[in-house]
C-alpha cells in the first residue's frame, strides 16, 4: 500500500512535505489558504492530481476562514480560488479542481454560510476520493502492458506522492505487481529537484518494488544495456492532440525510447487532458527559480550570477507516445478521436 500523502483531519489539510524526503517523514497542517497555496509553490506538495485535490480543500479552508472572520462567505472563498490558481501554471488539474469548486459554490451561494462551507467540503472529498478511484482504474487498465517479468524504466515521481492515492505511472507498476507480475524499475534521478531519485525511490521502496536510481544521462545507456521493456512517465498537462508535458527530461527520454525501440507509455486521468489546447506549443511552461539549479540541495553547484534557464516542464510530441492510459482505457495514435470518445462518455 502506497504512504497516503494527502488527508483531510481536524479540519485541517495534513501533508506530507515533500521536500523533506526521503531523510525526513514529516506530516504538515495546513490551517490557512496562504499556507496551502505556498506547499504548492513550493512542492511541499506537487504531482498535478495531488495539486489539484489539495487546492479543492484549500477552497474549503478559505470559505472556513470567511466564516470564522464574519466576512462574506462568497467574495472570501471566490478570492481563495484566485490565490490559489496562480500557484502554478502547467499542471491543469490545479484548475479542473478549482473550477469544480467555484461551479459548486455558485450553486449554493444563496444558502447560510455554514451549509455553504459544508457544501464545498463535500465537493472536496469527492474530488478527493474519484482521484483515489482513478488512480486504481488506472493501474487496472495499464497492467496489461507490461511483460510478466519487466522491467521499466520511469522519471520523475507519477507515484502516491503525486496523488490522492496510488499514483498514475507507478499505478500501472503497483497494479502489475499486485497481478503476480514481476516488475522492476529504473528510476531517473529528475534534475534538477531529484523527484526521482528523492521521491520515487522512496515511495517504492516503502512498497517493496525492486528500485535503481540513475543519473538522468544514464538514460541512453541502460535503454541500450538493460533490456528495458517499456517507459512509463505521467503528465501534468495533455493537449486535445496527445502532445504531452511533463516534468523537464520527459522529452529527451521520449526520443531515447523511440531510438531503442522501447514503448513510451503515458499514465494520467482524464482530468489531465485538456480538450481546449489543441497542440502541446500552447501549454504554458512553469520557469522556476535559478537557484533550484545553482544551489540544487543548498549547496552552490554553478557561479554565482550565472545566467539560468529552469523549465520545470517540457512537452512531448505525441507521435513519441506508444499509448496513453486514463481510467477510461488506453488510446493509442491518433488520439484525438478517443479523447472524444471519453469525454462524450463521461
Amino acid at each position: 500500500m502506497p504512504v497516503p500523502t494527502i488527508a483531510w483531519e481536524d479540519n485541517a489539510l495534513r501533508l506530507i512535505d515533500q521536500t523533506l524526503l526521503p531523510e525526513q517523514y514529516v506530516r504538515i497542517d495546513c490551517g490557512d489558504v496562504e499556507t496551502v497555496a505556498e506547499a504548492i509553490e513550493s512542492l511541499r506538495v506537487r504531482g498535478a492530481p495531488a495539486i489539484g485535490v489539495a487546492a479543492a480543500f484549500g477552497v474549503v479552508i478559505g470559505a472556513r476562514e470567511a466564516l470564522a472572520s464574519g466576512s462574506d462567505i462568497v467574495s472570501g472563498t471566490r478570492k481563495a480560488i484566485e490565490r490559489l490558481a496562480r500557484t502554478r501554471p502547467t499542471a491543469v488539474n490545479l484548475f479542473w479542481a478549482l473550477d469544480r469548486m467555484g461551479r459548486r459554490l455558485s450553486e449554493v451561494a444563496d444558502r447560510q454560510p455554514a451549509q455553504i462551507r459544508d457544501s464545498l467540503l463535500e465537493e472536496a472529498q469527492e474530488i478527493f476520493e474519484e482521484d483515489r478511484r482513478v488512480c486504481r482504474q488506472i493501474g487496472r487498465n495499464g497492467a496489461g502492458l507490461l511483460n510478466a517479468n519487466a522491467t521499466v524504466l520511469t522519471h520523475c515521481n507519477a507515484g502516491a506522492l503525486a496523488t490522492a492515492d496510488y499514483g498514475t505511472a507507478l499505478a500501472v507498476i503497483y497494479a502489475a505487481v499486485e497481478a503476480g507480475k514481476q516488475v522492476a524499475v529504473f528510476a531517473d534521478e529528475t534534475r534538477p529537484l531529484l523527484q526521482g531519485s528523492r521521491l520515487t525511490a522512496w515511495e517504492l521502496r516503502q512498497s517493496g518494488v525492486d528500485v535503481t536510481v540513475i543519473c538522468d544521462s544514464m538514460a541512453a545507456s541502460v535503454l541500450r544495456q538493460k533490456n528495458i521493456d517499456s517507459v512509463i512517465v505521467g503528465a501534468d498537462r495533455i493537449a486535445a492532440n496527445g502532445d504531452v508535458a511533463n516534468k523537464i527530461g520527459t522529452y529527451g527520454l521520449a526520443i531515447l525510447a523511440r531510438e531503442h525501440n522501447v514503448p513510451f507509455y503515458v499514465a494520467a486521468p482524464l482530468s489531465t487532458i485538456d480538450m481546449s489546447l489543441p497542440r502541446g506549443e500552447e501549454i504554458p511552461i512553469e520557469e522556476r527559480k535559478p537557484d533550484e539549479i545553482t544551489r540544487g540541495m543548498g549547496r552552490q553547484t554553478a557561479p554565482g550570477g550565472v545566467n539560468v534557464y529552469n523549465p520545470a516542464f517540457d512537452v512531448t510530441p505525441s507521435r513519441l507516445v506508444s499509448a496513453i492510459v486514463t481510467e477510461k482505457g488506453v488510446a493509442q495514435s491518433p488520439y484525438q478521436p478517443a479523447f472524444h470518445a471519453w469525454f462524450q462518455g463521461k
